[in-house]
């Protein structure tokens, strides 16, 4: 059986703890602080890595050269600089857990992965418009494809070697950043969706097992380890994965799953507590089952709950 990875939790969640700011109202979000408190993202990396996490995932999500121009009147190199300081920091990090495991600690994995994040053309328009791939209708896949170009090239240049493709709202993307990634034949993805919370559809309403199927098998052989999604409330997850690996028969497809806490966001109100009562600990058992191989959290989701998962997950392997 594929090995799990338990990934990490919400980075602007988990940021807050050290920064005390409102970050989900910047139009940067926590990229801003690659720029004004690198500290804090490497402290944030190291909470994740100290919980447990195997993979760690860049501060990159919402990192664009047209927003850093626009919001920090920064160069395009300027810009593409931040990736690799991104890169550097997470380094770091993985470098500071590493020496508290030469101190004698006890701690779960002693060979993280860096894993580059790659967020969302809609990301970038602090719209919420990832949520809706609604962009999607007014852009080619070339202009997309052009767009994230320079971001991969940036991050792989850094010297990660695989990618977390994740919130992706519409099909055109999706597809344009399957053909990206062949000219990029060395490096490794996953691809995670946005995807409607009442239904088994992505955001611009494809069909989700279609468009995640046909983007694993379009790519180059091996190159997207795994598909699935992530930023959904966790009982919405498994109606989305039953029946892609049911047919004993058929390839076995990797999933990951990093769902959020169960709140709901709007950009004029935040985020909206919980009401109904699920965490996304109770249903990660019932993901394994349904091949579930990359494992986290994202928004509202801390170091706490990454702790939880890899216990979810060690008890999973042992039953």
């Amino acid at each position: 059986m594929q090995e799990i990875k338990v990934l990490d939790g919400g980075f602007s969640t988990q940021l807050a703890t050290h920064v005390g700011d409102i970050i989900d109202g910047d139009p940067l979000w926590t990229a801003k602080f690659l720029v004004t408190n690198p500290e804090a993202v490497i402290a944030t990396h190291l909470d994740f890595l100290k919980a447990g996490a195997d993979i760690i995932l860049t501060n990159t999500y919402q990192t664009s050269i047209d927003s850093f121009s626009k919001y920090m009147n920064l160069t395009k190199e300027e810009s593409l600089n931040l990736f690799c300081k991104a890169v550097n920091y997470a380094k770091e990090a993985v470098s500071l857990y590493k020496k508290s495991i030469e101190n004698g600690k006890c701690v779960p994995n002693s060979n993280p992965l860096i894993v580059g994040s790659v967020g969302p053309y809609g990301a970038c328009l602090h719209d919420a418009s990832e949520y809706t791939g609604k962009y999607c209708s007014t852009l080619s896949r070339e202009i997309l494809m052009d767009w994230h170009r320079p971001r991969i090239t940036k991050l792989i240049d850094s010297g990660i070697t695989m990618l977390a493709i994740e919130t992706i709202p519409c099909k055109l993307e999706a597809e344009a950043l399957v053909q990206l990634l062949k000219e990029f034949p060395n490096i490794k993805a996953w691809m995670s969706f946005s995807c409607r919370s009442d239904s088994k559809s992505i955001a611009d309403g494809s069909n989700f097992q279609d468009v995640a199927i046909h983007c694993y098998k379009k790519a180059l052989p091996g190159q997207i380890v795994a598909v699935g999604t992530n930023c959904i409330a966790p009982q919405h997850v498994s109606s989305l994965l039953k029946g892609i690996n049911e047919n004993p028969n058929q390839e076995f497809i990797p999933l990951v799953v990093y769902p959020n806490s169960g709140e709901k966001y709007t950009v004029e109100n935040g985020w909206k507590k919980n009401e109904e009562g699920y965490s996304l600990h109770q249903f990660i058992h019932e993901w394994l089952d349904l091949g579930v191989r990359y494992i986290g959290g994202c928004c509202r989701t801390g170091a706490m709950d990454v702790q939880k998962i890899r216990e979810e997950v060690v008890a999973w392997k042992n039953k």
